[in-house]
Parts: structure tokens; sequence; C-alpha cells
């Protein structure tokens, strides 16, 4: 059983910076992909950015030049680094990891972005 955890969300002021971790347990191989998602309130679950294997990026329009992503060293983790945040950028991040067929979630992280 796969089960990824997030940690580094929490409250920052607009402007301001933060950096998810996503770590993955229980599987012997490395993910395809891994990546993460948001959902604001009132709002569907959107892409904000994913990474393969071998380190190519997709990145949403809206975060593009402000987030980046990133896979550790140790295997199935993943890192989104996040500055000049705005309060859009409110959400509860969910990691997301792929191993095919299989995909699996994280329980989600929250960020909020106010003054």
């Amino acid at each position: 059983q796969v089960q990824l955890v997030e940690s580094g969300g929490g409250l920052v002021q607009p402007g301001g910076s933060l950096r998810l971790s996503c770590a993955a347990s229980g599987s012997i191989f490395r993910l395809n992909s891994m990546g993460w998602y948001r959902q604001a309130p009132g709002k569907e679950r959107e892409l904000v950015a994913t990474i393969t294997d071998d380190s190519r990026t997709n990145y949403a329009d809206s975060v593009k030049g402000r987030f980046t992503i990133s896979r550790g060293n140790a295997k199935n983790t993943v890192f989104l680094q996040m500055n000049s945040l705005k309060t859009e950028d409110t959400a509860v991040y969910y990691c997301k990891g792929v191993y095919y067929p299989y995909t699996y979630w994280g329980q989600g992280t929250q960020v909020t972005v106010s003054s």
C-alpha cells in the first residue's frame, strides 16, 4: 500500500514563500511521476505542477515563474517551492504519485495566503 504524506503548508502573507514536501512510503518502485494539485473552496481540484521520473516538468499557467517542482534524492519525494504567493493561491494542496496504471493521493495540506 503506497501512502503519500505532505507537509509544509501554513499561513503566509502575500508575496511570501512556502515550500511543500511530499514523501511516499510503501513503494519499492520509483514512481513514474509525482505532482501537486490544489483545491480551493467551491472549486474543482486543479493541476499545479508535475514532474516525471526523468525530470520533465509541467506547470499550470497561473504558477509559471513563481513555483518550482523538484524531486528529492530520496526515492519518491517531491517538493514544491512557492514564491511570490498570491491570495488566489489559497487552497488545500495535494500530492499525487503515479505508478502506471495506479494513482495515489496524499491527504492534503492547507496553504493560506492572507494579510
